[in-house]
């Protein structure tokens, strides 16, 4: 009779003990596992969701890409072809540049703002190094988070809360700020963006906007005569005008290579749950497959306890 109690005891009190050895050695119970699962499930819905708004936001950003390009052709002689920054040695560079690195207010959208702000590091450390002078200013909340660590010394104004994709008015009120910081005072103004190649390649380039000569030996439009305002004011409003042009053109850029970006990081992010979903769920089986084994262990050896 004590045989039978003791063994009853053991077949009552061995899965609890078995539980808390399981939580000792830090394994996951089924219940964690399954948690897991349904967390990963919802994450997925999440990031597929944010891919198919990029991809219908896309549309429209390539749509206003393509008139940005139209309306932006005329700076072209002015200023030459935007410059990628991959294999860029920057000696063109005058002596004193204002570098307005272009990135986003909001995140999940790939390495668009990390390689901005690698780029924008590389060009103020060979500028340095050539013994030049620059300055900062940052447009983005995330290019200003990264910068800030890196170039805190050489920021001085950054613009954020943005709106997304941009307009021209927006770029108007941004060159008219560049021009109170003293624009016109540096030897070039150098806007550093994302330019949207496709869906999924995008790259980093940057335009070198320099301020017309008014006078001497390298004097601006001479071929051209002034009437009824002075050259110096037609000049300064030109200037302004070209650099808002640009910075329009660089926000339509850099909002399709954002929703381009984003779109493939949100695809590869559902892609990863998936496989993490079958990782888990191959782990859920087992330890599913373990407890009913160790049940029947249990089950078989109190019966022959009791037959004993």
């Amino acid at each position: 009779m004590a045989l039978r109690l003791t063994a009853k005891r053991v077949c009552a009190t061995l899965p609890k003990v078995m539980g808390q050895a399981v939580a000792a050695r830090g394994m996951a119970t089924e219940k964690q596992i399954f948690n897991q699962i349904q967390s990963t499930k919802n994450i997925s819905k999440i990031t597929s969701s944010m891919k198919m708004v990029s991809a219908a936001k896309l549309k429209g950003d390539e749509q206003r890409l393509s008139l940005a390009d139209a309306f932006n052709k005329w700076t072209t002689p002015l200023t030459g072809e935007p410059v990628l920054l991959e294999g860029a040695t920057y000696d063109e560079l005058p002596q004193k540049t204002l570098i307005v690195p272009m990135t986003s207010d909001k995140g999940l959208c790939g390495g668009i703002n990390s390689f901005i702000t690698r780029g924008t590091r590389d060009i103020v450390a060979k500028v340095t190094a050539d013994g030049k002078e620059c300055d900062v200013v940052v447009v983005g909340d995330k290019g200003r988070g990264q910068m800030k660590r890196l170039l805190a010394g050489k920021i001085i104004r950054s613009a954020t809360e943005v709106q997304s994709p941009g307009s021209f008015t927006l770029a108007s009120a941004l060159s008219s700020e560049l021009i109170a910081a003293g624009a016109m005072n540096y030897d070039a103004v150098m806007i550093v963006y994302n330019s949207f190649v496709n869906a999924a390649v995008y790259e980093q380039k940057y335009k070198l906007i320099k301020p017309y000569v008014i006078e001497g030996e390298e004097e601006s439009m001479l071929e051209y005569e002034f009437e009824p305002d002075t050259k110096s004011e037609v000049m300064v409003d030109l200037y302004e005008y070209l650099l808002t042009s640009q910075i329009f053109h660089s926000f339509m850029d850099a909002a399709a290579s954002e929703q381009s970006s984003r779109m493939t990081a949100m695809e590869n992010a559902s892609k990863n749950a998936g496989e993490l979903i079958d990782s888990l769920t191959l782990k859920y089986n087992r330890a599913r497959q373990a407890r009913i084994t160790t049940e029947l262990i249990e089950i078989i050896s109190g019966a022959a306890a009791l037959e004993d």
